[in-house]
This record gives C-alpha cells, structure tokens and sequence, in this order.
C-alpha cells in the first residue's frame, strides 16, 4: 500500500539524536509518520536543499497583554511574530488585565486564543496570596504550562512578596511553579539609587543583592519541601554560581538579551529601549552566564518578550515601563550565536526544544521522531540578515537589536503538520493549538 503525505520535507539535514543526518521527513496530518528516503507521494513537497530541520522552537516565556493592553501587543499579533522567527510553541503569561489567576480567567484566555494563535500555545496560572487552593486542580486544566509567581514587582499588579505566601504556593501548587526572582524588600529600600532621567542606574536600584536574595530564598522553600522550581531570567553571576549547587528541585533560563548586551554599552546605545527587569547588566555577569552555558548549567532560553510601545518606551526614567520584545528574534540571535562558536546547535536545541519538554512535561515535541507532532524549524544557516525594526510583527514595532547583523536564520515554520512560514511569509493564519502535558 503506497504510503499518504500532506507535506513532504526532501533533501534537508535533520536533526535526529543529537546528530545532523540528510534524510526525508513525511507528514500525515499533525504527526511525522516517516524518516526516511521518500518516494514522492503528495502534492506539497518542501526543498529544504542545503538547510537544517530542527525539532520545533519553543519559547517559554512571553508576554502578549491580552488582555488589558492589547495595543501593545495581542495573541493573534505576539504569535504571528513567533512564526516569522521560527517559534512553534511558547507560553505565554499572567500578568494581565485582569491577571490570570483564576480558573475563570484562564478559561476567557483560552477561548481568546482559539484558532487565533500562529504558534501552539499554553498559558501560565498567576500566582496571588488567595489563590492557593486553586494551585493545586491546575494538573487537569488544558493548556496550562505552571504557575507564575512574582516575587518581586515588575509589569502588572502580579505580586506575592512574604515568604509566607510564597511558601504557601510552592507547597501548594501541582504544576511546576516559575519565578521572577526579585526581593520587594529590596526593591522598595533602594528606590533611593533611581536617577531621573539616567537609566544607567536601573541595574543600581535593581541590584545583584536584589536577585540573589530572592534566588537563595525560593530554593530553600523548593528544597524544604521537595517541590520543583523554575527561576526565570536569571542575570547574576551570584545566582548562576548559586543555582549551579542546588539543582535537584531547581531549573532556570536566561534570555538572549543578557547574553548579547551589556551595561553600560546597552544603555549608551539604546538608552530606556534597554530597560527591563532583571536588568540588563555589566560584563561579568554577561560572560559568567556565557560559561553556564557552555558548562551547560542553563536549563532553557526564553525571551521574556515584553513589548511596550515607542511613545511609553521614550517617557523621562523612571517612568518609561521596563521590558522589550523578543519572541521573534529569540532564535535568530542565537543561532548567530551559534555559528560565531560561543555554543553548539547541540545545546541550543537542548535549550530550546528538549529540556522545556523534559522540564515541563510538554507531550508529544522536542524531537524530530515518527510519531511526534509535526513541529519542525527549518533554518538556513548560512543566511545573513540585518535585523530592522520594519520587520517585526509585534504591535510595538521595534527591536533592542535593530541594525544587530545575524548570520543563520529561519525560513520555515511548520506547527501541526502545516507549512505556516516560509521565507519571511506568514502562508496560512491560525493553526495553533493549546500543548498537552
């Protein structure tokens, strides 16, 4: 019986265990159903002649304001730009208006999202002091990829700050619990260091102490209870020495902002378009977070895209709002890393397609395998594009790395078996679908 193709993938170099091996890869619907030499039986074929097949790029951290602030950004928006730069899947989070800290709201985002999302999708539960009995039904909820706790404050009115209350949603929740991990203590004690108009002195008020005490203290909650934790956006090199020793119940992520710009050139350059939270910071800590990648000490790369528009950007520091996007230069950026050597794709595709699988428990993804879902990145290499503001999709309409000059790039984004990017074109709208856990 000949064998039945929606799309055919011909002459590229997949990624399969570990290794870059030129074979074929057949579609049925959302599954790969074969790897292997294809004869040609279906009438959509991709030539991914002298390019590279990766398992499909999950982003794990964005920030799509919907709702509340969806002229900065959308879902439909947010995720049309993740496929342009070759994202499949990504979680997005809570700090909305209203938060998505309760089953209710987290249904509205679901519906919200439904045949809206380029990209596959799950969303993350907020974390608040009352919500506790709620962190511990979330196993059975579709689409949710954990709880987000905020330690510290950043955008939204997100916040569980005593330890207290962060004991209670660690201990409570069923699903893995993610933190931003800045001490509130901390944060309003230093409000004395914000200069006006000198954002040079955001990573002052939000400093090194800021984060690892916060880190030190979530561990310890983690470990007393045997529960396991995901911090987020680490930037210290205090925190990754830290976190280095006590990995048992704890995972974390870096972003590609703090592995690519450094105070005070960042801030030179880009002035408030640079301020986010945890800052941007020197170059020690740039380069020890380089080490923990090449040591692979660092669990999963996410983009913490959190777009704001120009005229909010451009407000007199302090009142410019700290985040920036990044859910479509994520990839691109580092595969440039890549191929300047400072990692392999090896680990970049550990970072960004199997350990958010192994971490949080997504089904189904991560691996180029017969039976998987047909999620796959294509990325010419050797391609060099100028990244511009013009290009990206998000609703804000800029980059912190507009002009930044990247060599390998992605050219092909399938999500559920449908060829939904190609060359710079979104083809079809809205094929994603809620991840399962």
């Amino acid at each position: 019986m000949s064998e039945k193709f929606s799309l055919i993938i011909k002459n590229g170099s997949c990624y399969i265990d570990g290794k870059l091996i030129k074979t074929d890869v057949g579609l049925y619907e959302n599954k790969i159903s074969k790897i292997g030499k294809i004869e040609l039986n279906s009438s959509k074929v991709f030539d991914a002649t002298g390019k590279v097949i990766l398992p499909g790029i999950i982003d794990t951290q964005v920030h799509f304001r919907e709702p509340g602030s969806t002229d900065a950004e959308d879902l439909e928006s947010g995720s049309r730009a993740a496929v342009l730069g070759g994202v499949t899947s990504l979680f997005e989070m809570p700090n909305t208006n209203p938060p998505t800290a309760n089953l209710i709201e987290f249904e509205k985002k679901l519906q919200a999202a439904k045949n809206r999302m380029h990209s596959n999708y799950a969303f993350y539960f907020g974390a608040t002091p009352h919500n506790t009995e709620q962190l511990a039904q979330l196993k059975k909820v579709e689409g949710c990829c954990g709880v987000k706790l905020f330690a510290g404050s950043s955008t939204g009115n997100l916040l569980v700050d005593k330890e207290a209350d962060i004991e209670k949603v660690i201990s409570s929740s069923d699903r893995i619990v993610s933190i931003h991990s800045e001490d509130e203590d901390i944060i309003k004690l230093r409000k004395k260091f914000i200069k006006k108009g000198h954002v040079h002195s955001h990573a002052e008020w939000r400093n090194v102490e800021c984060a690892i005490s916060s880190t030190r203290r979530v561990v310890k909650i983690a470990e007393r209870y045997n529960k396991k934790i995901h911090v987020l956006h680490v930037t210290t090199k205090e925190e990754v020495d830290f976190l280095a020793m006590h990995k048992k119940n704890v995972t974390f992520e870096t972003t590609p902002q703090h592995l690519t710009l450094y105070a005070p050139d960042c801030y030179d350059k880009l002035g408030t378009y640079a301020q986010m939270n945890p800052p941007l910071r020197s170059k020690e800590h740039y380069d020890r977070l380089w080490l923990a990648i090449k040591n692979n000490i660092v669990d999963v790369l996410g983009s913490d895209h959190a777009p704001h528009l120009k005229k909010n950007k451009e407000k007199e520091y302090p009142e410019s709002p700290s985040g920036m996007p990044g859910v479509q230069t994520i990839f691109p950026v580092m595969i440039d890393h890549v191929n300047n050597g400072r990692l392999t794709l090896n680990q970049l595709v550990n970072l960004m397609c199997e350990n958010p699988c192994k971490i949080f428990g997504i089904k189904n993804k991560g691996y180029i395998k017969e039976g998987n879902d047909a999620d796959l990145t294509i990325v010419d290499m050797k391609k060099e594009v100028t990244i511009k503001n013009e290009m990206i999709a998000s609703k804000c309409g800029w980059t912190p790395f507009h002009n930044y000059k990247v060599k390998g790039f992605p050219v092909g984004t399938i999500i559920n078996g449908n060829l939904v990017m190609a060359d710079g074109k979104i083809l079809i709208e809205s094929k994603g679908k809620p991840l399962q856990f």
